[in-house]
């Protein structure tokens, strides 16, 4: 049995040329460029490399993790942390991550906003506003970002790991007081809905690294009160070992319970020593350096692959977001897939090794007399090739039969 059967289709395709006559015994080749599942890894270090009056020696650097990311992934993930995307009121790095969201987007890449609403590098400045001012400001901030992105970035994780949010205690922050008011499902809906409203057509996610039934109840009581969530996101940052296939299963089978696409948001596997496990908040641990050494790059390898694999076979999960891509990001860990100097990892390829040949169309067919072929292959965009022409094409889920025309 095919386990990634659901991610095909079958397409019957007439092929003609310019005249409109039937390409009858024709040779087409259909190779898939783009899938329709979502590879994605967040790309905060974009906007450095797009700087005008970068180092060269930095800017180099910076190409060669973009020729190996954009050879990898489809799918990106741009920052929009208030606390650093707006360190002071009314002074914002649209500029400079707009370049960046039009950059991707003109080499194919759908775009994610992260995140609009979180307690975590919240802006220090609102602290000096009233509670009501806050939920202004951030209904103000939903409406600006979300305006100016329109045309680049499809998705937006609107909310950020609130199952924490009204007893987070780690550090003073103005949405936390803000979530204490208004409830968890009435900050989740209040803000949901202005999403919505600034753009109808955007995914909008939920998004957690809690995984438990709290988690559940929580989208369960947001379902309840009419929170049109698009999309369940789920994180998974693994610096102390991977859960698991029991886990990981468990969690897709609490969630799964409510039909709705899943998005893998966040996940990380570490190459080097693994995170002791007596640390609850990850951001607690502390090391000078945290090399990647080859026994951790098998291993994250290894963990990634049966991971990828597993999610790649669940019918309701349609995106899976690495986090990050060099080493040295997040906490200082070495979970990229690439190290400090660029190099490809065995993680990055595994992941080529599936994305472009296992999970890949790449096929020639003979058109029957009356010019048909019938296409199984991966959904997603692809190109058709006959004689030097080429022609565009989607296979999706509907899979309507279609006329290529080779004029």
């Amino acid at each position: 049995m095919d386990r990634y059967q659901h991610r095909k289709s079958t397409m019957k395709l007439t092929l003609t040329d310019g005249s409109g006559k039937a390409m009858s015994g024709r040779k087409v080749r259909f190779t898939l460029k783009n899938h329709e599942f979502k590879f994605g890894c967040n790309i905060f270090w974009l906007s450095d490399m797009l700087k005008s009056g970068i180092a060269p020696q930095r800017k180099e650097k910076l190409e060669k993790m973009w020729n190996s990311w954009s050879a990898l992934f489809n799918f990106g993930t741009l920052p929009f942390y208030q606390g650093t995307y707006e360190p002071r009121e009314g002074e914002t790095k649209q500029e400079e991550i707009l370049r960046a969201a039009k950059f991707l987007s003109e080499h194919g890449v759908q775009l994610k906003g992260h995140p609009l609403c979180w307690h975590t590098v919240a802006a220090k400045w609102l602290m000096e506003k009233t509670v009501d001012e806050v939920f202004e400001n951030q209904i103000a901030r939903i409406t600006r970002e979300m305006t100016a992105f329109k045309d680049y970035v499809t998705m937006w994780d609107v909310i950020n790991e609130v199952v924490i949010m009204p007893i987070f205690t780690a550090e003073k922050n103005a949405i936390t007081p803000l979530c204490q008011k208004m409830g968890r499902v009435g900050l989740i809906k209040a803000l949901f809905a202005h999403a919505h409203n600034v753009d109808p057509n955007a995914t909008l996610l939920l998004n957690d690294f809690n995984t438990s039934e709290k988690y559940k109840e929580l989208i369960s009581d947001c379902l309840d009160a009419g929170v049109d969530i698009n999309v369940i996101g789920i994180q998974s940052h693994q610096h102390q070992g991977f859960w698991g296939l029991d886990k990981l299963n468990e969690v897709l089978g609490r969630f799964e319970s409510f039909n709705k696409p899943i998005h893998f948001t966040e996940n990380t596997f570490v190459s080097g020593d693994l995170m002791p496990p007596h640390i609850v908040d990850l951001n607690d641990w502390k090391v000078p350096e945290w090399p990647t050494t080859p026994e951790g790059e098998d291993r994250q390898a290894r963990d990634f692959m049966a991971m990828i694999d597993e999610l790649f076979a669940h019918p309701l999960v349609e995106a899976f977001t690495n986090w990050d891509f060099c080493d040295g990001a997040w906490l200082g860990a070495p979970a990229g897939l690439v190290r400090l100097d660029g190099s490809h990892k065995p993680s990055y390829d595994a992941m080529m090794q599936r994305i472009k040949r296992d999970w890949h169309t790449d096929v020639t067919l003979a058109a029957d007399e009356n010019g048909e072929v019938e296409l199984t292959g991966f959904r997603g965009e692809y190109e058709a090739e006959c004689d030097g022409k080429h022609v565009k094409f989607i296979l999706d889920k509907a899979a309507e039969d279609k006329k290529i025309i080779f004029a």
